[in-house]
């Protein structure tokens, strides 16, 4: 693994009233894994394939299991994206949609399985 920190971050607005600070790049070999950890310390791993990621945990295991929900969400311009809310925190995250007209298309740890 590698890390490369941006000091200072970069700053950018992908919506009024939002700013994302870009911390820096993870670069991982095939097989590596980097944990990401929130203030309530639940915890979401990336982990590098040859193919290209594994972007989360099993939604309907161990993202569940961690607290999270996981949101497949469009937003005003069609773009689709994976979001994973913290079981506490869906107000914060219905509100969120709410202000940036974000739909949430299905939440994939509740589907059944096949």
């Amino acid at each position: 693994m590698k890390l490369a920190e941006k000091s200072p971050p970069r700053v950018f607005q992908p919506a009024p009233g939002i700013a994302i600070s870009d911390c820096g790049d993870v670069h991982l070999a095939a097989d590596e894994q980097v944990t990401m950890v929130t203030a309530s310390g639940r915890r979401m791993d990336v982990a590098a394939k040859d193919f290209g990621f594994y972007a989360t945990p099993s939604v309907n295991g161990r993202l569940k299991g961690e607290g999270f929900k996981t949101a497949l969400v469009r937003n005003t311009a069609g773009q689709v994206y994976v979001m994973v809310v913290e079981q506490e925190r869906m107000d914060r995250f219905d509100a969120y949609c709410a202000a940036e007209g974000q739909t949430v298309l299905e939440w994939l740890d509740e589907r059944p399985l096949v």
